[in-house]
């Protein structure tokens, strides 16, 4: 496959100005950690949070378009994962998904967020399955985007393939490298140049430790197993062009977790930035539906 071109100038003074006005901001955990995030604070004080998790290739800046659509409405909270931007990485080198559940809740904790609808897209979704296995009664309701499975429960072999063919390509290409030449994967045909320079803009950022950390634990994954622990609500969605997590493999997810598949139209993996009004629309009634409210 052909490189992809680098975010112009022109491109990245655009979306330097978009993240701009959601300033990265820092808290320190309990654990002596430092997680940075981004929000998006509403007067509603009655709507429960939405919280985002991003996927291996991204940061809390990829949901400005879902601040935009909803930060009116309630309080909407997306973190840089441990290892990524400002956050702090996690101790083990080949972590698994209740490391970083357990500094979701030290930092839900350190924001006085008791509960919250909780949004993992891709890798994010494994985090969030494992913090709602762990910690149910604080998950109103979790929305899986295009989540990966991980491959815990195959073979050795498969498990370490998967995880050095990509280490290995993050050492060859370097995260830059990365963004210009596997970013369109995250895409369908359909998507437009601004979300094309948007999903590059965010991978170009990845921080390769972090980066090499998410990859263990994409390989020492379960979801399907946490998503069996949770017994709240629990919807999956994916583009029907997805080419990452396609619509076959999240089917199986999404009967593990007793639902039904969602299929977006003309959407791929990074469906939320190149057809935002369909998952915004998606994560507003979800949020609505899961009991948005406090009283409720």
């Amino acid at each position: 496959m052909s490189a992809v071109p680098s975010v112009t100038v022109d491109q990245h003074a655009s979306l330097e100005a978009r993240v701009a006005r959601f300033p990265a901001q820092q808290v320190e955990l309990a654990s002596q950690r430092v997680l940075s995030y981004r929000e998006a604070a509403s007067a509603n004080s009655e709507a429960l949070p939405l919280v985002l998790l991003h996927g291996i290739g991204s940061g809390a800046a990829s949901w400005v378009q879902q601040f935009d659509g909803l930060g009116a409405s309630r309080r909407l909270l997306a973190w840089d994962a441990p290892g990524y931007g400002a956050s702090s990485p996690v101790d083990a080198e080949s972590p698994v998904a209740t490391h970083y559940a357990t500094v979701l809740k030290d930092w839900l904790d350190a924001l006085g967020i008791e509960r919250c609808v909780l949004v993992g897209h891709s890798l994010g979704a494994i985090i969030a399955g494992a913090f709602a296995a762990a910690h149910s009664q604080r998950v109103a309701g979790l929305l899986l985007l295009s989540p990966a499975g991980g491959y815990g429960a195959a073979s050795a072999d498969v498990r370490e393939t998967k995880r050095d063919q990509r280490l290995a390509m993050l050492n060859e290409l370097g995260p830059q490298g990365l963004a210009d030449q596997r970013s369109t994967n995250m895409l369908s045909a359909n998507a437009s140049d601004e979300a094309r320079a948007w999903v590059r803009w965010n991978m170009a950022r990845v921080i390769p430790h972090g980066y090499a950390q998410a990859t263990h634990l994409l390989a020492n994954a379960d979801l399907a197993s946490d998503l069996a622990r949770f017994k709240g609500r629990i919807n999956v969605v994916v583009g029907a062009d997805d080419s990452i997590t396609p619509p076959a493999a999240c089917e199986r997810i999404a009967l593990a977790a007793g639902t039904q598949l969602q299929v977006v139209p003309r959407a791929g993996h990074a469906g939320y930035i190149e057809a935002p009004a369909a998952y915004t629309a998606i994560i507003d009634t979800f949020s609505r539906i899961s009991g948005g409210q406090r009283s409720q």
